[in-house]
C-alpha cells in the first residue's frame, strides 16, 4: 500500500488534498511523482474532478529530500504557484487565506500557532516568527512560536534559493525546509497565521487514527468534499498546485 493510498475514512488520503484545491477554484494541479510513478499516475487520474487539468511530473530523484521534488517542478509552472504536500490535510480554508492575503513578491507560509493542538509536537516542523516574518524553520528549533503547515504560495525566487540549498549539500540534495531557511535568513518568509482553521499531518498510524476521529467530528466542513471524488489512489512525494493563471 503506497501512502497516499492509504485509506481514510474510506478514501484515498491523496483524494481530500485534491478536493481541497478544486473547491478552492485551483483549476491546475502538478503532481510529481516518483516511486511507482506509473501506477500512482494512473491511480491519481481516476480521482480528478471535471474542470480539473492534472499533470504528472517524475521526478527521477524521489529517493532524496523533498526540496529535490520540488525544484523537478520549475520548467513546468508559472509563478507564482501554491504548493502542498500530498499527505496533509487541511480545511479548503486555509488555502482560501493563502491565495487572498499572499504578498507574492515573498515565500508565504500558512502556520499554526495553537500548539497544544498539534498531534506530534516533536516531530512537528516548527517556525520561529518576529511579527509576520519568519526568522527559523526546524524540526529541532528551541525557539518557537508556530507550527508550518506544508502550505505555501511561492514566488519563482523560491527555486533559487532552492538551488542554493542543494549547492550547499554538495550539489545533490536539499530539503523544502533548507531552502524555506535560506530564503527566511534573507528576510523573504512571510508567515499567514490559519487561526481556528484544522489541518493533520499523517505520518504514522497514530496520526491516521487521530485524523478519522478529527474528519468525523468535522462532517460539515468535509461534507463537500466527501461528495467530490470518484473513488481511487494518488500520489508521493510532492503535490505542486497554481490557482487559476496567477
Amino acid at each position: 500500500m503506497l501512502k497516499p493510498l492509504v485509506p481514510v475514512t474510506g478514501r484515498p488520503l491523496i483524494s481530500y488534498t485534491i478536493d481541497a484545491l478544486a473547491q478552492a477554484g485551483i483549476t491546475k494541479i502538478n503532481a510529481v511523482v516518483g516511486f511507482e510513478s506509473e501506477r500512482l499516475s494512473a491511480a491519481v487520474s481516476r480521482l480528478i474532478p471535471a474542470g480539473i487539468e492534472m499533470r504528472f511530473i517524475p521526478n527521477a530523484e524521489w529517493q532524496k529530500s523533498n526540496g529535490i521534488s520540488v525544484l523537478a517542478a520549475k520548467e513546468h509552472i508559472t509563478p507564482p504557484f501554491l504548493l502542498t504536500m500530498s499527505d496533509h490535510l487541511f480545511e479548503v480554508a486555509i488555502v482560501d487565506l493563502l491565495i487572498k492575503s499572499a504578498d507574492v513578491s515573498l515565500l508565504n507560509l500558512a502556520i499554526d500557532k495553537k500548539l497544544r493542538s498539534i498531534f506530534d509536537l516533536a516531530d512537528a516542523m516548527k517556525i520561529q516568527t518576529r511579527g509576520d516574518q519568519v526568522v527559523g524553520i526546524g524540526k529541532n528549533l528551541e525557539n518557537y512560536d508556530a507550527i508550518d503547515t506544508g502550505i505555501f504560495v511561492c514566488p519563482g525566487r523560491f527555486f533559487d534559493y532552492l538551488e542554493k540549498a542543494k549547492s550547499r549539500g554538495r550539489g545533490s540534495d536539499c530539503s523544502l525546509a533548507d531552502g524555506v531557511r535560506l530564503m527566511a535568513a534573507e528576510g523573504g518568509v512571510r508567515g499567514v497565521d490559519i487561526g481556528e482553521a484544522w489541518w493533520q499531518d499523517v505520518d504514522t498510524p497514530e496520526m491516521l487514527a487521530d485524523v478519522e476521529k478529527q474528519l468525523r467530528s468535522r462532517r460539515d466542513r468535509f461534507a463537500i468534499a466527501s461528495a467530490g471524488s470518484k473513488g481511487g489512489d494518488s500520489t508521493e512525494n510532492q503535490a505542486n498546485a497554481r490557482n487559476r493563471e496567477p
